[in-house]
């Protein structure tokens, strides 16, 4: 071979090395083109806290997802609009991903009231749609193409706080209660658990509002429940509102001996707003930072590297474990058919950051969650024992203790 055909052969040898030697993702976008992940979540408006930690919990994942190959060999990219959390709008920009935007797959939205709302949208289109979803009415419709492993639950997470009541000595148990919702589904969805659980318990209701959001000031709410002398404060609603419960309470001299908020005090800016006075207040969550598996010590890494805080926010855990449910899905099957991608998960157990699940007819998993606690700052799990990372601090504390 002369030296013409000797340089051929080296040149054509080393390129092809080159390509085995890319990384996985380049070799994902030389592969084929992008696939789709779109929808919408509530960027600006009062629900804006938690949607960005869910934002950043999608980024993350198709980071980590093209970082690691992409999806059936493809690069990820996502299209996430704007929906200010309007359910109205947020059904208006699901559609426009797509019938405009063509996505290949659907992003869960946020929150709860907007997931309700594109749930049916995602059933008349046939797309498989993994969210929080809206409590279980909006999962109790026959819907074959919506999925939660990690759902917003009201039923579920009031059963859970009820349950560590339960578990605590009768004579240390709450006599009375002042339900305080917001009105609209998120606040009515818990209704028939808390009335039940007041009954069982033998706590009398002293004060049961609903209020429209947002709070202008908090102060009449409070005194009704003071005046009523309400042991256990047990209110659902969002960060705004819940800050202005606080900080009321504190204003009027109100202490309650329980103090729960359904929504808001496992956001960071809840430590952050509200320094010491954020501490003792109890919620359910489906999801926690402390879990012992290894996807949560990694994404606990990642939000102290990258945003300074001790451990991942809750919704950023949301986040990524909606588009990984529906990563599985693609995965098992094999294809982009929603109709594949929907059988795969009705008939397989799927493993994701929070555990290992099996779906069933309405889309979820076994009930299940926990009850956390703010101590110091700091999120600490308090029932069931046996998850437990912290024993709970009652009677409440008077404030400034």
């Amino acid at each position: 071979m002369n030296k013409k055909g000797i340089w051929t052969v080296t040149i054509t040898i080393c390129a092809l090395l080159a390509f085995v030697a890319l990384p996985s993702a380049l070799l994902a976008q030389v592969k084929g083109k992008p696939i789709r992940l779109g929808g919408s979540l509530a960027i600006t408006g009062p629900l804006a806290d938690n949607a960005k930690w869910i934002k950043r919990g999608y980024e993350y994942w198709a980071e980590k997802t093209n970082k690691s190959g992409g999806l059936l060999g493809r690069p990820v990219e996502l299209v996430i609009y704007d929906d200010e959390g309007k359910p109205d709008k947020a059904v208006q920009l699901m559609e426009k991903a797509i019938t405009v935007d063509k996505v290949d797959l659907l992003l869960g939205g946020y929150a709860g009231a907007s997931c309700a709302a594109q749930m049916p949208l995602a059933e008349r289109y046939g797309m498989v749609y993994v969210s929080m979803g809206g409590h279980m009415t909006s999962f109790s419709q026959g819907f074959k193409y919506s999925f939660s492993a990690t759902p917003m639950m009201g039923e579920w997470l009031g059963e859970a706080f009820f349950k560590f009541l339960e578990s605590l000595p009768p004579n240390d148990r709450p006599k009375t209660v002042a339900y305080i919702r917001v009105n609209n589904p998120i606040g009515r969805s818990g209704q028939a658990v808390e009335r039940k659980w007041a009954e069982k318990l033998g706590m009398k209701i002293v004060v049961e509002e609903y209020y429209d959001s947002p709070l202008a000031s908090a102060d009449a709410l409070i005194s009704k429940a003071k005046e009523r002398n309400a042991e256990l404060l047990y209110c659902t609603q969002f960060f705004p509102d819940a800050v202005l419960m606080v900080r009321s309470a504190k204003a009027l001299g109100y202490n309650p001996k329980f103090f729960q908020q359904s929504i808001a005090a496992t956001s960071p800016a809840w430590a952050k707003t509200l320094g010491p006075d954020g501490n003792y207040v109890y919620q359910s969550v489906i999801m926690t930072n402390s879990l012992p598996f290894p996807e949560i010590a990694e994404l606990n890494k990642v939000a102290k590297e990258r945003w300074g805080e001790p451990d991942a926010p809750e919704y950023f855990l949301f986040g990524y474990s909606w588009p990984e449910t529906l990563q599985r899905g693609v995965e098992g099957a094999k294809s982009l058919s929603q109709d594949a991608i929907r059988d795969y998960l009705r008939t397989h157990e799927v493993s994701i950051i929070s555990g290992k699940f099996r779906f069933d007819d309405k889309g979820l998993p076994p009930e299940y969650s926990y009850v956390v606690q703010v101590q110091e700052g700091q999120t600490k799990v308090v029932y069931p024992s046996d998850r437990s990372t912290a024993k709970a601090i009652y009677p409440k504390p008077a404030w400034g203790k």
